[in-house]
């Protein structure tokens, strides 16, 4: 017998339906009568007859025909919203739908696994987990460490040894000794109490992210998390269910307690959860949907799902990547941008790099080199003003290498960071089976990546500060030799201004935004935690810095593109050019 589950007023209830010939409009109807049931003054209604109302799909949010049939317009379980006209309690969208929900319409689960140990996951594949184009599994080595880890919980409940969060209370309540009859009470109530984050919460591809990670680090064998536990929160993962995850409360140690409590309460069956087969849904729904059970947490587990530096870390991981991306475009932009406003090639020597032998000045020399006028690339725009009498560029062109080159370094140093952290046993206490103990130490405290990532939107935002000053020069007639701002007929069009000042804008964000967050500490949990490294919000203001990067990168392409049209017939180099025309193949030439 086929069943639905039916979102209405806030509430979800399950439907089943004795044919697969009954229409939408009989599964709306039958959804509202049930909720009425429910209600003690029927919800408000006298009658379901008088209750109109449309229907539509949780997933990709596509409104449904009401004369349809059930069998024919809705897959067995799927997930629908009533909405009813006219009522305030009904709203026109489902709250807090995922940024591009639109794109999960078509979301396939993935064939490949990643094999996660502990040790080795790179930024490079947690991305990829993020982006939903691999499932995980554990290796060999990883689940015989988790279950050698788990026989010391075991052994301690046994003997009732007095241990830190597996017999006691947690932070000021350290010293309160639980029962072993309260043990799985213990955890939960852990979860649920810690539970109390605000915000948006935070993106399937991000929520994705945070769960491999955690997964990652319990396969590490340092949690005393049972291997049971463990594969059921991989079950969760290769399904795509994703737990309500706001953004905002965690101060990065005692870890991201928040976040990954809030992480952990979609795995128990509480709070909201999403997939793309649901959308929003209480979170037993979902589970339900995919074939899975609540997970029932023994002793310890609730805090080794909760106690880790991830949720800093997972953001990290993006960060870095996104800012390696954006500091190679830079180096593409800022060439384009120099052979428009006919800059010269020879403060890329060699020679000139060589005496001052910083890896990332380098790299961003030699990318240089490899993009302009060359004996292998020549370049007619460089051919037209060989022989100018300018003797030396401004700085915002000679200087790249210099400036670009501490990005690189700067982003290279933090992603050796994020890589370890990545593999770090960040609990506390830490389950050592080779010694058959536990021991309470700090791990959990996320200075190094706080620290890290302050330093990355202050280096990765000088290519914004660069950039912004290198848009000027395009689009100021008196630095450029081109029409002011871009444009042939001036007054009747603007052109590029605008655009310039919107690069402007963002610039200065950024300079707020810079301003580092792991300099403040402010003591929580009456004193117990009384250092903390604010590195949530050093994560996520530095993908909002590097956003920022991307979009003022992103004007000074467009500029320098239409910069080139006013130097026709006159052709760039052969790399240039490609740019030029994948440029073109998006956005097209602006006839102004």
């Amino acid at each position: 017998m086929p069943r639905y589950t039916v979102h209405v007023r806030g509430e979800w209830l399950a439907v089943p339906c004795l044919s697969s010939t009954n229409t939408i409009e009989w599964l709306g109807k039958e959804a509202v009568r049930r909720y009425m049931k429910n209600k003690p003054d029927n919800g408000g209604f006298a009658s379901v007859e008088e209750v109109k109302f449309y229907i539509r799909r949780c997933k990709g949010l596509g409104l449904l025909d009401l004369d349809d049939t059930v069998g024919d317009a809705l897959e067995d379980n799927e997930f629908v919203e009533v909405v009813i006209e006219g009522d305030i309690m009904s709203p026109d969208f489902i709250p807090s739908q995922p940024e591009g929900v639109h794109l999960y319409s078509k979301y396939r689960e993935p064939e490949q696994y990643i094999s996660l140990d502990g040790n080795s996951l790179t930024t490079e594949d947690l991305v990829n987990l993020g982006k939903g184009l691999y499932k995980i599994k554990l290796t060999p080595e990883a689940e015989t460490k988790v279950k050698k880890s788990r026989e010391v919980i075991e052994r301690i409940v046994k003997e009732q040894t007095v241990v830190y969060g597996i017999t006691t209370g947690f932070g000021k309540f350290a010293r309160t000794v639980i029962p072993n009859s309260n043990l799985r009470e213990l955890q939960v109530n852990l979860v649920r109490s810690h539970s109390a984050g605000v915000g948006k919460p935070l993106t399937p591809e991000r929520t994705r992210m945070l769960l491999a990670l955690r997964i990652n680090v319990l396969a590490k064998g340092y949690s005393g998390i049972s291997l049971e536990t463990l594969e059921q929160v991989i079950e969760v993962f290769n399904a795509s269910c994703l737990p309500y995850i706001p953004e905002k409360g965690t101060v990065g140690a005692s870890g991201d307690l928040a976040p990954l409590s809030h992480l952990a309460l979609g795995l128990i069956g509480e709070g909201k959860m999403w997939s793309p087969k649901s959308g929003w849904a209480d979170a037993k729904y979902v589970l339900e949907a995919h074939g899975l059970k609540p997970i029932t947490l023994k002793p310890k587990e609730g805090l080794a799902l909760i106690n880790g530096t991830q949720m800093i870390t997972s953001l990290g991981c993006e960060a870095v990547e996104r800012a390696g991306a954006i500091a190679r475009q830079a180096d593409i932009i800022a060439a384009l941008t120099l052979e428009v406003l006919k800059g010269t090639t020879r403060a890329f020597d060699t020679d000139i790099h060589a005496v001052r032998p910083h890896r990332g000045q380098a790299e961003v020399a030699f990318r240089f080199r490899s993009l302009l006028d060359s004996d292998h690339h020549p370049s007619e725009i460089a051919e037209s003003h060989r022989f100018c009498d300018r003797v030396q560029d401004a700085y915002t062109m000679r200087c790249c290498p210099q400036v670009h080159g501490i990005v690189n370094d700067t982003i290279a140093f933090v992603k050796d960071i994020i890589t370890t952290e990545l593999n770090s046993a960040t609990d506390n206490p830490m389950v050592f089976a080779e010694r058959e103990e536990t021991i309470s130490g700090g791990n959990f405290h996320g200075e190094y990546p706080a620290k890290a990532l302050d330093y990355l939107a202050i280096g990765v935002h000088e290519l914004a500060a660069i950039s912004e000053r290198r848009i000027e020069r395009l689009c100021n007639p008196s630095l450029s030799e081109l029409p002011a701002f871009l444009v042939t007929e001036g007054g009747l069009n603007s052109g590029f201004m605008i655009a310039h000042c919107t690069a402007a804008a963002l610039v200065s964000e950024n300079k707020a935004l810079c301003h580092p967050s792991s300099v403040d500490s402010l003591s929580t949990s009456a004193a117990t935690e009384d250092h903390v490294s604010m590195g949530g919000w050093a994560a996520r203001k530095a993908l909002r810095v590097i956003e920022h990067v991307e979009q003022v990168l992103a004007i000074e392409l467009l500029a320098a593109c239409q910069g080139i049209e006013f130097l026709r017939p006159l052709r760039t180099t052969t790399p240039l050019e490609k740019v030029y025309d994948l440029v073109r193949s998006v956005v097209r030439c602006g006839k102004w």
